[in-house]
């Protein structure tokens, strides 16, 4: 493979996009650009060939679909988790990220880049992009919809140039740019599923995904702890046993601290393990 394709092919297939990010200062707008493309080219292959979705109808026989599908977005979170972390082989780590980028709606880049910042400040008030506090309402509205935005431009601002003007007005219209890809990325799943999946199933699931993937963050890194001293933390009780079963060990959160590597964070060998609450 040639010296350009070779590069094509690390950038979209096995660089990390927080590699990418520090070394291209237009990464995103390349990345939302190359997302754009390619969601325009299925919307209007879909249209071309008359796809409108899927004919199901509405009842309560969407139920069960609903149902399987929060645990696929559940599931997804868990896998892009573990993308952020190289922890598939090298060959489809990246691929799997993107794919479980677009079915949880945030896209893989964001992911990975705000969660590699997650382990280098955790807990940090000021640089860790989703800092914990004792109410969760007030960390979903405030922390996970707002401050994840800040913090991207922050790290924008660290590596290239500070917060300049220039940089300020350059970060505001890629802001602009990534909410209007995600936006066609809605606009193509309601295209690929028809109406009656979308709203009934797609959106309530992806909802579901994002509180989740809210409340995970919030409880492993001991958010109700009476002194403020928020950390990661292992939880196995309750429902979090059955989420550790079902989701390879997920809320063993000090563990994943502790060893990033580890697909399933529970199975850390048992004379390194952290106290479980």
């Amino acid at each position: 493979m040639g010296s350009a394709p070779k590069k094509i092919y690390d950038a979209v297939m096995v660089t990390q996009p927080s590699v990418m990010f520090r070394r291209n200062r237009s990464f995103y707008f390349m990345y939302d650009s190359a997302w754009l493309v390619l969601l325009a080219g299925l919307i209007a292959l879909m249209r071309a060939v008359g796809w409108s979705g899927f004919d199901v109808g509405w009842g309560w026989h969407l139920v069960p679909i609903l149902l399987g599908a929060c645990y696929i977005q559940v599931l997804s979170g868990v896998f892009i988790h573990n993308c952020t972390h190289s922890n598939w082989p090298r060959a489809v780590n990246r691929l799997v990220g993107e794919i479980c980028g677009v079915i949880v709606m945030t896209r893989y880049a964001s992911w990975e880049i705000l969660h590699r910042r997650h382990h280098k400040y955790p807990d940090d008030q000021e640089n860790d992009p989703h800092y914990v506090g004792p109410s969760f309402f007030k960390f979903l509205m405030e922390t996970m919809l707002i401050n994840l935005e800040r913090n991207l431009q922050q790290q924008f601002f660290e590596l290239w140039g500070g917060k300049t003007p220039q940089n300020v007005r350059r970060e505001q219209l890629r802001s602009v740019v990534s909410f209007g890809t995600m936006v066609v990325l809605f606009y193509a799943w309601y295209t690929a599923l028809g109406g009656p999946i979308f709203f009934a199933v797609f959106l309530p699931s992806a909802l579901t995904g994002i509180v989740h993937v809210a409340h995970f963050n919030w409880a492993t890194h001991d958010a109700k702890n009476a002194d403020g001293e928020f950390k990661p933390v292992n939880l196995d009780s309750g429902l979090f046993w059955l989420g550790n079963r079902v989701c390879f060990g997920l809320y063993y959160h000090a563990n994943h601290h502790k060893r990033a590597n580890l697909f399933n964070p529970m199975k850390l060998e048992q004379a390194a393990r952290l106290p479980v609450q």
